[in-house]
């Protein structure tokens, strides 16, 4: 196939270009790259514009028309689709959902299928509520079940050994019906840090549980071996208890089952029960949905929209995806004949935080809500209408006449669902703009690029700092050492407001502005609330509340830090049992020498992002009682990262006295009685900022290169300068 290359260069950073050489541009088989950004671009366009040969067009204008969308990086497809278009893996879809059956035979037949999922590059989602509960019967063996839970820490084993299409890693999803009457231990299955590190985990819930929740009810547990209740849970303890994991770990998150299949365009087919990893897309059983984004930001021209620049390019968008089911290679048999009956595409979109930013309007703003609202609305029409162009040109999807669709004497149409807001983590990076419709993290992030780490600067609030004329260098470590501009002198307070990130949001604010894409939402959104460190569980219950009654279909948190938590354990009825969290690999504090009545002791006092978290104590030459304030230092450590306020502590240790008692004040200005009494007063010092820590030092960051990782969709981080990304 030939082609009038238009000399259109695509508009890639040198970020984007250093992420699309070690992620996505095709190697040789000693390892070497062999093609340009530009021709990865010509390489998928050519493949996907081959479906209209199947339709008697010619394809070339097409991939030309799509090759330039791309190029100028106004549309961009999923990472499989920019990896494997046009290769001998050909899998292009992102997103799996795959049917698990209740016998040893049907459990391990599906992981077999989902490691050929895998290795195409596809994440996968999975409901295990039809696997009978933990110690149920097993009449072919006479045994006992050993429950879902157990199941899915197999797939997670599995899924770790696998490296997706050799550049992605496993992303999964989990689901259990909290009906189930093992959903207590898969709520707190991810209690210990480095479990099931391959797998998200999502409670799905009805309104019948949401209401019995807010009204303290209590509901029946359902064997689902037998279809008869075994048990009795009380329905607001367990939300609370989902929101107490969630604010630990960030899993597991929420999905509202009526809400999903009320909007269920095929429900003759079957019934939604489960979603991908991040929760936008929720499929039926053996299907599969091909993503694509939308950049915002490429249609704001003077602090407006090009509406008509935004409708042209989501039809393009349309036939671009629609053409992916056509040309995908799929890796079941199953999901290929799902596939294409509903034909099903994700149309999202990605910078919406920029767009705002470039556009003047705060993200936590009702003008924004209403934007939101409107450019998705826009969007939702738009591709209805194109779909209903291609039912025309080509044909209707083959299940459309078992569709609400048909039911409802709507226009035939071509794709069962066209719109998804997926978190679109490397590819926003290609395109150089914030994350699908979430706000920035940060206006300011150090970057390795080769052997340096430079600070790179939001475009945005770098141009508006420079033309007001308060933009230095020192501004900027400024703020890498405190995390956002908000306390910054010498900045606008309108400047304050406009660049808000995403831990001054208050939550509700992330709540309501998934509501309001998720109303032109055919799919899902995916949509991180942040949560700044001190929020409570309360917080978080109120979040999930909140979500449902604004018609979200899921909900995920994340509270800033909680990975560094040591998390809840449960006994049969919810009772907890508080644990230390682990001692994090990076903390900052003070040393101080302080002389007590056997010699000297150095107390050291360390904080990490958390806040304090933890003691130890050397004895000098001088002798004195070691082993004393070693047991006091490691108790009050344990203490500290267990939840003891410092206050309480240190209103412990002070007024110990000892046999050496000194009378006379040394050098800091207080009474020491004890080695205690001196580590009591040294925490009581720190607590009052003797010393200032910095932010910057608690940041997780990238195994790869070393830079910040952001979080998205929750339970994933991506780094924002190799394009590094995992699901924990």
């Amino acid at each position: 196939m030939r082609l009038n290359e238009t000399k259109v260069e695509p508009e890639f950073t040198p970020q984007a270009r250093a992420i699309l050489e070690q992620r996505y541009l095709l190697r040789d088989e000693q390892g070497k790259v062999v093609e340009t950004p530009e021709q990865m671009l010509w390489r998928v366009a050519r493949h996907v514009a081959q479906a209209k040969n199947r339709y008697g067009k010619s394809p070339c204008r097409w991939a030309e028309r799509f090759y330039c969308a791309m190029a100028r990086l106004e549309f961009l497809p999923n990472s499989p689709c920019l990896m494997n278009a046009g290769t001998r893996l050909g899998n292009l879809c992102a997103c799996f959902v795959l049917l698990i059956l209740d016998s040893l035979k049907a459990i391990f037949s599906t992981l077999k299928k989902a490691v050929t999922v895998w290795q195409t590059g596809g994440g996968t989602g999975f409901d295990f509520s039809r696997l009978r509960p933990k110690n149920d019967i097993v009449m072919s063996t006479g045994g006992v079940a050993s429950g879902p839970v157990s199941f899915i820490r197999v797939y997670d084993a599995a899924a770790r050994e696998i490296n997706q299409g050799g550049r992605r890693r496993g992303a999964n999803m989990a689901v259990l019906r909290s009906d189930h009457p093992d959903i207590l231990e898969f709520i707190t299955a991810k209690s210990e840090p480095g479990i099931l590190e391959c797998f998200n985990l999502s409670v799905s819930v009805t309104n019948d549980f949401m209401q019995k929740a807010i009204a303290g009810k209590d509901y029946d547990t359902i064997n689902p071996r037998t279809g008869k209740p075994v048990g009795r849970l009380n329905a607001a303890e367990v939300l609370a208890l989902i929101a107490k994991q969630a604010h630990s770990t960030g899993d597991p998150g929420v999905i509202f089952l009526d809400t999903i299949n009320s909007a269920n365009p095929t429900p003759e087919i079957g019934q939604i029960e489960a979603t991908n990893p991040c929760g936008e897309a929720v499929l039926l059983n053996w299907e599969s949905c091909i993503l694509g984004s939308i950049n915002l930001v490429s249609i704001v021209q003077e602090r407006s929209i090009d509406w008509s620049k935004l409708r042209e390019t989501v039809r393009l968008a349309v036939r671009f995806l629609d053409n992916v089911i056509d040309v995908n290679k799929y890796p079941l048999p199953e999901i290929e004949r799902m596939t294409k009956g509903n034909r099903k595409t994700g149309l999202g979109v990605m910078g919406f935080a920029d767009m705002l930013y470039k556009l003047g309007i705060p993200y936590d703003s009702q003008e924004a809500l209403n934007l939101a609202e409107q450019i998705m609305r826009k969007i939702s029409e738009t591709a209805r209408e194109e779909s209903e162009k291609l039912a025309i040109e080509k044909r209707p999807f083959p299940n459309f006449q078992k569709s609400v669709y048909h039911k409802h004497g709507a226009r035939a149409l071509r794709n069962a669902t066209r719109t998804t807001i997926a978190p679109t983590g490397t590819i926003s990076l290609i395109a150089g703009v914030s994350s699908g419709i979430e706000p920035n993290f940060s206006l300011v992030y150090r970057r390795r690029i080769g052997n340096e780490r430079v600070i790179i600067t939001n475009p945005v609030f770098e141009q508006v700092a420079k033309e007001r004329g308060f933009f230095s260098p020192e501004l900027l470590e400024e703020i890498l050492a405190k995390g956002s501009i908000k306390d910054i002198k010498g900045i606008p307070d309108d400047v304050k407001r406009l660049f808000v990130t995403a831990l001054e949001i208050p939550p509700e604010w992330h709540v309501r502005m998934q509501a309001a894409f998720q109303k032109h939402t055919d799919n899902a959104v995916s949509k991180t609330v942040n949560l700044p460190r001190n929020s409570t569980v309360e917080d978080v219950k109120n979040i999930f509340l909140m979500a449902w009654k604004l018609g979200c279909k899921g909900i995920t948190v994340y509270r800033d830090g909680s990975r560094a938590d040591q998390v809840l354990t449960t006994g049969a009825r919810l009772a907890i049992a508080v644990q230390p969290r682990q001692r994090p690999e990076k903390t900052q504090g003070i040393t101080k020498k302080v002389r007590v009545g056997c010699g000297n002791l150095y107390i050291t006092v360390n904080k990490d992002r958390e806040g304090l978290c933890e003691v130890f104590t050397n004895v000098g030459r001088g002798g004195g009682c070691p082993a004393q304030a070693e047991a006091t230092s490691r108790l009050s450590s344990i203490a500290l990262r267990a939840g003891v306020t410092p206050e309480a502590i240190v209103e412990q240790l002070r007024g110990i006295r000892c046999m050496s008692t000194i009378v006379g004040k040394n050098k800091h200005g207080f009474d020491v009685l004890s080695c205690p009494d001196a580590i009591g007063r040294t925490i009581e010092e720190f607590l009052k900022g003797a010393e200032v820590v910095t932010e910057e030092l608690f940041h997780e960051h990238c195994p790869e290169c070393g830079s910040e990782l952001e979080h998205e969709g929750g339970r994933c981080v991506i780094c924002r300068s190799c394009g590094f990304s995992r699901c924990f």
